[in-house]
């Protein structure tokens, strides 16, 4: 285990469906430098977006650790599932290696929404995280201690229509603001039947397109705060 006074800044990137974004924070997770950030690559294969990476962090340097936010399922450092990316581009690749081969420093690699449930969580009893952006993310923390993932994103909610399928980008542009926000009303009110969680927390590039109150016990938060989870995979008490 490397402790965490060891560890004083951590280069932490986050890889979307849309975009690839970096920054360093200290062990608080305060960011140390400007948040950057480029285009996803399309088609997004491996090697075009860790050449990606490369290009991105060029110029950050004097970084200990490397934390990685990817969308899609993640096992000890593999990728099990990139269904924004391309599945079948990805299913098997051990990541985590090859960023540390890449950056020449250890580095961890999570879920994208769990990265970010990591860095907006109060740790006050049940919380979830949910992502609206490409696709559909989410993340469970009981305590600020992160579950298991769950791909709820590909769980059916109507007869034909995943959640990526029905409230993601896509989505978003065919039906238009309007019905997607109806959509979203229904999806909010499954998890607060499904998760009875204390706190939800909603963050991505379609948040702000919310029209409608939200419940008291639900915050929109943005993706820089969510970015800070970086620092918490470094903590003493993590294992990924």
């Amino acid at each position: 285990m490397i402790e965490n006074k060891d560890i004083h800044r951590i280069l932490t990137i986050d890889v979307g469906g849309s975009h690839i974004k970096a920054t360093i924070l200290n062990r608080a997770g305060e960011l140390q430098t400007s948040y950057k950030k480029i285009d996803t690559p399309s088609p997004a294969t491996p090697e075009k977006v860790l050449a990606g990476v490369q290009e991105l962090v060029k110029d950050f340097t004097d970084y200990d650790r490397v934390s990685v936010g990817f969308p899609g399922y993640i096992h000890e450092g593999h990728v099990m599932t990139a269904p924004n990316l391309g599945t079948a581009l990805w299913q098997g690749l051990d990541l985590q290696a090859k960023l540390a081969d890449v950056l020449q420093k250890q580095v961890r690699v999570v879920n994208d929404a769990d990265l970010q449930g990591l860095g907006v969580v109060q740790g006050k009893g049940f919380e979830m995280v949910i992502t609206l952006g490409t696709g559909f993310g989410t993340a469970l923390l009981q305590r600020g201690v992160l579950l298991p993932h769950l791909e709820l994103a590909h769980h059916p909610v109507t007869k034909h229509k995943d959640y990526d399928q029905y409230i993601g980008d896509k989505a978003l542009e065919t039906v238009g603001e309007a019905k997607w926000n109806r959509r979203m009303q229904k999806v909010l009110q499954i998890l607060k039947t499904v998760f009875n969680y204390d706190h939800l927390y909603i963050s991505g590039g379609n948040a702000d397109k919310l029209r409608f109150t939200l419940d008291d016990n639900i915050t929109i938060v943005s993706n820089v705060d969510g970015i800070k989870g970086g620092a918490r995979l470094w903590q003493d008490d993590f294992a990924v």
